[in-house]
């Protein structure tokens, strides 16, 4: 039983870390008012729309230099294995690569934390790499991206893309993105991993929403909702809070005011 259990925490680790912290940096710009544009005619191409995303996440990774924060990891499971819940809160600071974690408390389960919580402290560290950062990169060397639809329902409209990865890499997943059409930021991830993590987990549902702070977006909130095969539901919260950008270096980011907007707005 043992064994099987720590299978099944193995697997709550990889499909946990499809959202991993990713941060996108954001180009200073005029705000601009937004007038409605229909969805079918939206004012980029998604090749547009990536080649952007691309831009601006390379940027950020010579932007960032140093920040911190607080994460509090929750999770509850009901099933096969009985009822598990626990609870840990971990400081950090650091860099995109280099990231120093600081447990503050920990609550319930012994075995989530250890097994679970802990290693995804681990993975984190493991997807940071140069190598896996490349592999599993936002961008079309590593996904095919549909354009799906332009929404203006909040207050930045939005693209949103259908993401399908190329490979089976772990760390990569299927479903739609929201890019933010000024910043072109990626602002929530509704996916599924591209490969099941585990002959024990039968599906696996990764909610992620990014808050901007500054010229960043951050990651905010993650909630990975999974269905066990044989039974059983595990549902696991990561709270992303109380950061401090503390060493940033301005990158030379071009004028971009109204790009990506309608073009009855940029005038173009």
């Amino acid at each position: 039983m043992l064994g099987r259990n720590r299978r099944l925490a193995g697997s709550f680790v990889l499909f946990a870390a499809l959202s991993l912290p990713k941060v996108s940096i954001c180009a200073a710009r005029q705000a601009s008012e937004v007038q409605t544009t229909a969805v079918e005619n939206p004012p980029l191409s998604v090749d547009q729309v990536v080649s952007h995303m691309d831009e601006r996440n390379r940027e950020r990774a010579s932007a960032l230099r140093q920040f911190e924060g607080k994460r509090i990891y929750r999770m509850q499971y009901r099933g096969f294995f009985g009822s598990r819940d626990a609870e840990m809160v971990v400081g950090f600071k650091g860099s995109l690569k280099d990231k120093r974690f600081t447990i503050e408390s920990e609550s319930g389960s012994k075995f989530i934390i250890d097994h679970v919580f802990k290693k995804l402290l681990d993975g984190e560290s493991e997807a940071s790499t140069d190598k896996n950062r490349e592999r599993t990169a936002l961008n079309g060397d590593n996904y095919s991206f549909a354009l799906t639809s332009f929404d203006q329902s909040s207050a930045s409209p939005q693209y949103v893309l259908e993401v399908t990865p190329k490979t089976d890499e772990k760390f990569l997943y299927r479903g739609k993105i929201w890019v933010d059409a000024k910043d072109f930021a990626v602002t929530r991830i509704e996916a599924e991993p591209a490969k099941s993590p585990s002959m024990w987990v039968k599906k696996t549902e990764v909610n992620h929403r990014y808050e901007k702070l500054g010229d960043f977006w951050l990651p905010a909130e993650n909630r990975t909702d999974s269905t066990i095969r044989f039974g059983g539901q595990a549902r696991l919260w990561i709270e992303y809070k109380d950061y401090k950008i503390t060493e940033t270096a301005a990158p030379e980011l071009r004028s971009s005011a109204g790009e990506g907007m309608p073009p009855d707005i940029t005038g173009h």
